[in-house]
């Protein structure tokens, strides 16, 4: 999968790391780059193409992929994260979160999959998380929403391998984003966040893991729970 000459469509190209997907994109000399979100009008991003998609909408996923059917890259950007937990929040926002970050994934590849398939196979690219592997009070749908989608992502790599599609799982940490603006810890750049993604398409890798921090806790996802979560794990007294 080469980047130069690639037909890219990205969700949630309005700010953050999709922005800086779809600047990059155009950086590295793809033919034409979809940038896409709920509002196409706040996209700034010289040299794209805007489209509007609402990832939780299959109609709105229908309408694009009927413009954009020579794609040969589709990077799963969009996403939210609400601070809730699972015991004690809201259903609905639960809810909410599971169709954003896990159903609208999957709405997307299963809509342009096909199109992928008849362009060469081409790649996708789900952007995921740290948390895909552990849990964090006040982060408990979240993390169960991008645990579901890597599996979401191991499975339909397999589906689409025998079309020639690679489909590549992209984690870390905290990212210097409006999405963390209120995280007051060590936090990595989107244009190495983006750079590190693209390359690893390039290379055809099947996941790429950004930072030490995400590579940390992957590790201890093959180890006792006990050394990760510790006390906190265990009733209170």
């Amino acid at each position: 999968m080469k980047i130069s000459g690639s037909i890219a469509l990205v969700t949630g190209a309005n700010r953050g790391i999709g922005r800086q997907f779809a600047a990059q994109l155009v950086e590295r000399g793809a033919s034409k780059v979809y940038a896409t979100a709920r509002t196409p009008e706040s996209i700034d991003v010289p040299g794209v193409e805007t489209l509007r998609i609402d990832i939780t909408d299959p109609a709105s996923i229908a309408a694009a992929a009927a413009v954009a059917d020579d794609v040969t890259l589709l990077v799963n950007n969009a996403g939210i994260t609400t601070g809730t937990d699972l015991v004690s929040g809201d259903l609905d926002v639960i809810r909410r979160e599971l169709d954003t970050n896990f159903y609208g994934t999957l709405h997307m590849v299963r809509a342009f999959a096909p199109a992928l398939a008849r362009n060469g196979g081409g790649a996708i690219l789900n952007v995921l998380s740290a948390l895909s592997w552990f849990a964090y009070p006040g982060a408990g749908a979240y993390a169960a929403a991008k645990a579901a989608t890597w599996n979401l992502t191991n499975s339909v790599r397999l589906e689409l391998a025998p079309k020639g599609t690679l489909v590549t799982g992209l984690h870390l940490g905290a990212a210097d984003t409006d999405m963390m603006a209120g995280y007051d810890g060590p936090k990595v750049s989107p244009v190495d966040v983006v750079r590190a993604a693209l390359d690893g398409i390039e290379a055809g890798k099947l996941e790429v893991v950004v930072d030490e921090w995400s590579r940390t806790v992957k590790t201890a996802v093959a180890h006792d729970p006990e050394n990760f979560y510790g006390d906190a794990a265990h009733p209170a007294a």
